[in-house]
């Protein structure tokens, strides 16, 4: 899978250590991108191997994609950040990259939370694959405390998501401009496909470009952050650079957010997607009792397990809190919550991949909350 992040990047390396715990040297915007395979190709088996990738492309690179070795708008190599969108295009959507006989998958963008190092955010994201058959990028930024631990560790990793609010930022416009491109690309060779078959017919025109336009464009693409990721994208949204236009997910999802719950809407009243903005709530989340102890009583309530004043406009609030299995999880999405409850899982599967995933949940006439039950076994 692909990785991007804001850390400090060793490039000699090809371990887990070719990336840092602190931001990178040349300033916390600065982004730059890798490539992590398992050893032997079995997921969840084997040592991570990682690659990073240049910031420019090497003339091979440049060759397996089918990208220019220089590009003409700007007289240097191709970004490695064209590369990973082109290998990207072509695994969720083998069929307009010319590949027969694969099946695809919808794309998944994954902001993680507090205290991750690198190897947990990967083999978070290969869980969220093999769980739900998607294909994931991940966003790493360098949430491991500096080193230190407990209140100490909290307070430094809210410092660096404060601090990567220009890279995150950053990659989801880079992000959003390449799926543009993917997108208008797949437009053309439609519109000429029409243009050839019915030149003179508008009806059958148009009939034939929405038809071969889902065909080319097949997957959706959605957002999930949790826990502190929700707090590195409330101050993308609450601060001057924030590109409020850009349309780029299907669904976004607020997985256990550890963010106040207080004015919450403020924030993400300013999301925009296609279909759906998923808040998940557990009452009982021990990680989100035990954040908000760690700052005193300044720390207010948090947004994943505060089930009152939920006033967005935007959101789908999804309760977990008595559903079975649940508990006191934190990552309700993965591990015994999903393998022994048939409704969490479901709630996930469709979320991740582009569903309107509230339906045939009931929906409580009090709080407003969908509430997920199903029981363990």
């Amino acid at each position: 899978m692909f990785i991007v992040t804001n850390r400090d990047v060793d490039e000699r390396r090809h371990d887990l250590q070719a990336f840092g715990s602190r931001p990178n040297a040349r300033g916390p915007n600065e982004l730059r991108m890798a490539e992590a395979t398992r050893a032997g190709g079995v997921p969840g088996k084997g040592a991570w191997k990682i690659s990073i990738l240049p910031d420019h492309l090497d003339a091979a690179r440049a060759d397996e994609v089918g990208l220019p070795r220089i590009d003409p708008a700007t007289g240097k190599a191709p970004f490695a950040s064209r590369y990973v969108m082109k290998k990207l295009a072509a695994r969720v959507n083998p069929a307009g990259a010319g590949l027969r006989g694969r099946k695809g998958r919808n794309l998944v963008f994954f902001v993680h939370g507090y205290n991750n190092d690198v190897k947990a955010v990967l083999d978070r994201a290969e869980r969220f694959e093999s769980l739900y058959g998607v294909e994931v990028i991940a966003f790493t930024w360098p949430a491991n405390g500096g080193g230190a631990h407990g209140v100490i560790s909290y307070r430094s990793d809210k410092r660096d998501a404060q601090a990567s609010t220009g890279a995150l930022d950053r990659c989801l416009a880079r992000f959003h401009e390449y799926l543009h491109e993917i997108h208008a690309e797949h437009v053309a060779r439609t519109e000429a496909l029409a243009d050839a078959r019915h030149p003179d017919d508008a009806e059958q025109w148009d009939r034939f470009f929405t038809e071969h336009s889902e065909k080319w464009c097949p997957f959706t693409v959605n957002l999930v952050l949790h826990s502190m990721g929700n707090y590195v994208l409330k101050h993308v949204l609450m601060s001057s650079v924030y590109r409020g236009s850009l349309l780029t997910f299907d669904n976004i999802i607020l997985a256990a957010a550890d963010t106040n719950s207080e004015g919450h809407a403020a924030w993400v009243d300013r999301l925009q997607c296609r279909r759906r903005v998923f808040i998940t709530i557990n009452e009982n989340d021990s990680a989100l009792r035990a954040s908000r102890m760690k700052a005193g009583e300044a720390q207010k309530a948090r947004l994943g397990h505060w089930r009152y004043n939920l006033d967005s406009t935007r959101a789908c609030y999804i309760d977990f809190t008595r559903a079975e299995a649940v508990g006191s999880s934190h990552a309700y999405f993965e591990g015994s919550p999903v393998t022994k409850n048939a409704a969490v899982r479901r709630f996930f599967k469709a979320a991740l991949n582009g569903e309107h995933a509230e339906e045939g949940l009931k929906r409580d006439a009090v709080t407003g909350m969908y509430v997920v039950g199903g029981r363990s076994g």
